[in-house]
């Protein structure tokens, strides 16, 4: 059995190297099956609250533990990579003619980044291991785009905890951390799970323009703003239009009006992700003009470039029978016709909607 100073002091050997790659939150916990975690993920799904995202309940078995996707994995490394952005999240709010993107999506594509940290970190632990006797380590990394649970997995490691808006919540990043995970063969040692620090405060609930929160921690995806912007196919129902405002990408509401925010510092935040001039506010009039290669172009090396054109001149539509500007009517006019139903049908409603202000 190797000795556990041994495994102490390459844990906090990582902890070091993962600082240096530009992660700003560290911690490791178990990869055994958690059963309140893995039956909570099941009572979700079977209330349908996962909407379109097939995936979630395809591989829920994967899903509801490390070891369900990997049996031979022992521990997880939780780490967390901060976007936290220099200024006020919301203030596009009382902007309608400008385009509303998450603060996450600003910048660079946050899968490259973090991965690609993760990858080099990977390759600093098998070196690391072998060197200090641990034997060979085999792992695994993963970036939002496995079924790994990493929300839970990060408050189990300490990174913070699952406030009740269901994201992660740091004392020292707030609401603004990007997470990635490590499964490993390596027994290493754990960390305290995080506290919840919510109390009674109810912001974020209180702030969710289509009352996607049926109840704290729980989330009711069809509702949320981000997953109908993002994830969802095909028209946005009728109920949700308005409340989108000019959220053409995402929403922050529940995010910044986290009081834990105050803490955190954007100069901690990862200079991949600072935001691009041409996304902090664009002009509805120039994203309606998007074809495909246009919308190739604006968006590459963005998390934007994911959801296609189509998707996303749908929502730039409703933005703009939001805004009252009667002057982008011509524009909204000629994507009655579009190929798309979604973007014909986004553009019939935003036509009324004009033609009404």
């Amino acid at each position: 059995m190797v000795n556990s100073e041994v495994t102490l002091g390459f844990k906090q050997a990582l902890a070091a190297e993962a600082q240096r790659l530009g992660f700003a939150a560290f911690g490791v916990t178990s990869a055994t099956e958690n059963s309140v975690r893995a039956e909570r993920l099941g009572a979700w799904l079977e209330a349908g609250m996962h909407g379109q995202m097939e995936w979630m309940e395809g591989r829920e078995h994967h899903r509801r533990s490390p070891q369900g996707l990997w049996p031979e994995a022992r521990s997880v490394i939780a780490l967390g990579m901060s976007y936290a952005p220099a200024g006020d999240p919301l203030k596009l709010a009382g902007q309608p003619t400008r385009g509303w993107i998450s603060a996450y999506a600003q910048g660079g594509d946050y899968h490259d980044t973090v991965k690609k940290a993760l990858k080099a970190l990977a390759r600093w632990m098998v070196a690391e291991a072998e060197k200090r006797g641990l034997g060979q380590a085999e792992l695994k990394v993963f970036v939002d785009t496995a079924p790994v649970m990493e929300k839970p997995l990060g408050q189990a490691a300490g990174l913070g905890w699952q406030g009740k808006h269901t994201n992660m919540v740091s004392r020292e990043h707030g609401s603004w951390l990007f997470l990635g995970a490590i499964y490993t063969t390596l027994e290493l040692p754990t960390d305290a799970e995080g506290k919840d620090r919510c109390g009674s405060c109810d912001a974020c609930q209180t702030a969710c323009p289509t009352q996607a929160f049926p109840a704290p921690y729980r989330l009711d995806a069809r509702r949320c703003i981000s997953y109908l912007t993002i994830e969802h196919k095909g028209p946005v129902p009728l109920e949700f239009r308005a409340a989108l405002g000019n959220r053409i990408y995402g929403c922050d509401d529940c995010l910044a009006v986290c009081p834990w925010n105050k803490f955190a510092q954007s100069a901690a935040a990862n200079k991949a992700f600072l935001p691009r001039a041409e996304l902090a506010a664009p002009r509805l009039a120039e994203l309606l003009t998007q074809d495909d290669a246009g919308f190739r172009r604006l968006f590459s090396g963005s998390p934007i470039k994911r959801i296609g054109r189509d998707r996303f001149v749908r929502n730039c539509l409703y933005a703009a029978g939001n805004s009252g500007d009667v002057a982008i009517l011509a524009q909204v006019e000629q994507l009655r016709g579009d190929r798309n139903e979604a973007v014909a049908d986004a553009a019939a409603w935003a036509a009324d909607q004009l033609k009404l202000a």
